[in-house]
């Protein structure tokens, strides 16, 4: 599995992955798969260059990940020092069932922080997915606590093991 550059907007994420293009995911695949799966991996950078992994939870909007962070967490401080950030997020037991995604980029900070609600279009569309998705809820429930990372990746690569035959 080979870093596929991706641009927002476009299907260039799965159709220029190098390796494993077999098993690839398509751009609709792949948009189906982010828009069932309810926790990532998020892995950020420590300032002397140590890794560490939180999960979150996430919604997938079709050209970027929106995370919802806890704005006093290691990973948001770590963010704010250094934006770049590794998510994944991956199925299955059997190893035919195998599928998942990484994704690559920087992290953008939108909106207030910690979020309470103040208006703010740009956060819309992901609010309004993230509570049906999590709450079963039309309207965003705000604690005063967590906040909004943008992802709009520079590279993903997936997989679908299923997809390999025999």
């Amino acid at each position: 599995m080979t870093e596929t550059p991706r641009t927002a907007g476009t299907d260039d994420a799965t159709t220029t992955q190098r390796r494993g293009r077999r098993i690839m995911m398509s751009p609709d695949e792949l948009d189906a798969f982010l828009a069932v799966q309810r926790t990532c991996r998020v892995a950020t950078v420590a300032g002397d260059g140590a890794p560490h992994v939180g999960a979150l939870w996430f919604v997938w909007d079709g050209a970027a990940l929106w995370l919802y962070s806890i704005t006093r967490s290691r990973r948001w401080a770590q963010l704010r020092k250094d934006p770049r950030l590794a998510v994944l997020v991956d199925d299955g037991h059997a190893y035919g069932e195998l599928r998942g995604a990484e994704l690559t980029g920087r992290a953008e900070f939108v909106g207030e922080a910690p979020r309470v609600g103040d208006p703010c279009p740009e956060l819309a569309a992901p609010e309004r997915l993230f509570a049906q998705k999590y709450f079963g809820l039309g309207e965003m429930p705000h604690d005063g606590r967590h906040a909004w990372l943008r992802l709009t990746p520079d590279a993903v690569v997936s997989w679908d093991f299923g997809k390999i035959p025999g």
